[in-house]
């Protein structure tokens, strides 16, 4: 398979992380970001080429993709955890559902405005979040809860599984009394998902 030039590109079907060119031949334009000198597709959409003006660019192929953005509200499933930052997979976008599967990273630092010593004082894998982007430094999209609005949505009991059910400031498991922390949205158990 030869490698097409970005001109032979141009108006072709891309996916997202599609190489479309270097930023040495072109600038790269909407729906693509840069990675190593490279200029890939941010989107699923139809590559434009300007030789003209030696702009690359990725228009959505339908009005309305939904994809996270800086300063949205955005709601995701906690993943691997380490100490400091866990891994989120996101799912929705407000109540719309997503073009495709993102994924995102919560830190420490970014979940509430009081010290936190570790991420699983807050959420553990499986809870349910509601978190705003941050950053899409690098391709990967920076979480925070740091925010009234902002916390778990649905937590999971960490000995049975079971959904938490809230009690005051704490979460308790109806199976087996177990009491636990984290930071809860004000809507809790009320997100339709």
């Amino acid at each position: 398979m030869s490698l097409k030039s970005p001109e032979e590109k141009s108006g072709h079907l891309v996916l997202p992380g599609e190489r479309l060119g270097v930023i040495e031949e072109f600038i790269p334009d909407a729906g693509t970001f840069v990675k190593d000198g490279v200029i890939y597709s941010k989107i699923i959409g139809r590559s434009l080429v300007d030789l003209q003006n030696r702009k690359v660019s990725v228009y959505p192929v339908v009005k309305g993709v939904v994809v996270p953005k800086v300063s949205t509200v955005v709601i995701g499933q906690i993943g691997n955890a380490q100490s400091d930052n866990v891994l989120v997979k996101i799912f929705r976008i407000g109540d719309k559902k997503l073009s495709g599967n993102f994924g995102g990273i919560l830190h420490v630092s970014d979940v509430s405005d009081r010290y936190v010593d570790q991420i699983s004082d807050v959420c553990k894998p499986g809870d349910i979040i509601k978190a705003k982007v941050i950053s899409e430094k690098n391709q990967v999209f920076h979480l925070s809860m740091n925010d009234k609005g902002l916390g778990v949505v649905y937590g999971f009991c960490s000995r049975c599984g079971t959904l938490l059910e809230q009690q005051g400031y704490d979460l308790k498991c109806p199976k087996d009394g177990n009491i636990e922390r984290r930071k809860i949205a004000p809507d809790y158990g009320k997100e339709h998902l």
